[in-house]
């Protein structure tokens, strides 16, 4: 199992804005191999820093089948307008990979 995340600092009155994003587009998750779950997280307000943090969480069968996903056309389709939203970005988002640790 693999718990692909993504970190986003999101402008201060831009979070409605970047929740619909991942609300409306069109992911075709479902239909990937090895997909099983994805939840986008909201975190607290640094009102000092200007941010909201966001995290999107994705659970996998195995890294290869993320990977895969991240080749893939439906990855592009469904990243294909991020160059757009870029005003409600604080710095890109910070990706982390996990990987389940069995027995423990």
């Amino acid at each position: 199992m693999f718990f692909a995340m993504n970190r986003f600092r999101i402008a201060i009155g831009h979070e409605e804005a970047f929740e619909a994003i991942w609300k409306e587009r069109d992911s075709s998750l479902a239909k990937t191999p090895g997909f099983q779950s994805f939840h986008l997280l909201r975190g607290d307000t640094n009102s000092e820093e200007g941010f909201t943090l966001f995290a999107s969480h994705s659970i996998w069968a195995s890294k290869d089948d993320f990977v895969a996903w991240t080749k893939s056309e439906n990855f592009r389709q469904a990243h294909k307008n991020a160059a757009d939203n870029r005003a409600i970005y604080l710095g890109p988002p910070k990706f982390e990979g996990f990987s389940v640790v069995e027995g423990a």
